[in-house]
């Protein structure tokens, strides 16, 4: 069996206003290589953004890898490690926002081993700070394009257990 090469990532999302303009960004780490993803939406939400930052960046990997992510998503975080994706599964999505994306993160996180961590946002860690960095230059640009799922329901964003962070 191949060994799978070990990938760190960072990932942050945000909004100016929520809902509002968002962009996400991620830090790929690779022994000395490094990578930076970033991207928006001219109306989204922070959870999607931070979702849409985990997703992006797992997109990124070319082949399957060991990931250790980080993200200062308690949502995203929470949710893929305390066992509520599944029960949203059961449940067959009821009530549960942004079920588009979290489909889309389960069929990538099914193609590597991800390993979620939460780091205190704001709080000094290099890589996370630059991911916000990202995140807020890209949720900043002009012609953002438009999360099309969220403009077209955006009253999923408001059937949840959670709230918007």
């Amino acid at each position: 069996m191949k060994t799978l090469k070990e990938i760190t990532i960072y990932t942050d999302g945000g909004c100016e206003g929520n809902p509002g303009p968002g962009g996400y960004g991620a830090v790929l780490i690779f022994g000395k290589h490094r990578k930076e993803i970033s991207g928006g939406y001219r109306l989204t939400t922070n959870n999607r953004m931070e979702l849409s930052a985990v997703i992006e960046a797992l997109k990124a990997l070319k082949e399957p890898c060991k990931v250790k992510l980080y993200s200062d998503s308690e949502y995203v975080v929470s949710a893929m490690t305390q066992g509520w994706v599944q029960k949203w599964i059961k449940k067959r999505w009821k009530k549960v926002k942004n079920p588009d994306l979290w489909k889309q993160l389960l069929e990538l996180t099914a193609q590597h081993q991800v390993e979620f961590n939460w780091v205190k946002g704001h709080a000094g860690t290099p890589e996370n700070e630059r991911c916000d960095q990202l995140a807020v230059a890209a949720s900043r640009l002009q012609n953002l394009p438009p999360d099309i799922v969220y403009e077209s329901e955006p009253e999923q964003g408001l059937l949840t257990d959670l709230g918007d962070e």
